[in-house]
């Protein structure tokens, strides 16, 4: 009997503290979203710091772009990481970005295609143009026109962002930018 208490009180315990967590990530959220990033950090922090995935990404983003706290290219990708760990597309993404462009950590392409392929397999935008692009170029992983197009496609057709994707394409390639040319010519975006 003493056991199943214990293992009751235990749960309330870690059911409260995610709720918790769950309330200080709202409350940082909206404050961020605000500008208000001074009061978001935080609170955004601590529900971090108990494992709230999407509090870590938003912190690790704090930390990325110094939004209440000085830059720090190494601790965002420490709090992104502990996000993609838990599945988080959006920190997935992020570590691809990292290990892409050696932000907080050496670069590595290879790593990098295989965090952008995590995110995209969960029809992350960011994820998909980025994995495309790497399969256009043969960056980090083998040139592969096929797999290419399939990416992009799939960036540039994706109800989360894609139309702000093709937008920003046509954009770059009307200034001129080869890759946006190559990418709507592949994807029949043109």
């Amino acid at each position: 009997m003493r056991r199943l208490l214990f293992t009751l009180f235990s749960l309330l315990c870690l059911t409260a503290g995610a709720q918790n967590a769950e309330k200080l990530y709202q409350e940082g959220k909206q404050l961020y979203d605000e500008k208000k990033y001074d009061e978001a950090f935080p609170k955004l922090k601590t529900a971090a710091e108990k494992g709230h995935k999407k509090a870590q990404y938003r912190l690790g983003r704090c930390y990325d772009k110094g939004h209440g706290v000085t830059e720090d290219d190494h601790q965002a990708f420490l709090w992104y990481e502990k996000s993609a760990a838990q599945g988080f597309a959006k920190a997935q993404y992020q570590i691809g970005k990292s290990y892409k462009n050696g932000e907080g950590v050496e670069e590595d392409r290879e790593k990098a295609v295989y965090y952008f392929t995590l995110a995209a397999k969960q029809e992350n935008v960011d994820g998909e143009l980025a994995l495309g692009k790497a399969y256009m170029k043969g960056k980090g992983v083998a040139q592969n026109q096929r797999e290419a197009k399939k990416w992009l496609s799939r960036a540039v057709n994706n109800p989360k962002g894609g139309k702000e994707v093709l937008d920003e394409l046509r954009k770059e390639a009307a200034e001129g930018d080869e890759d946006a040319v190559a990418i709507l010519r592949i994807t029949g975006k043109n």
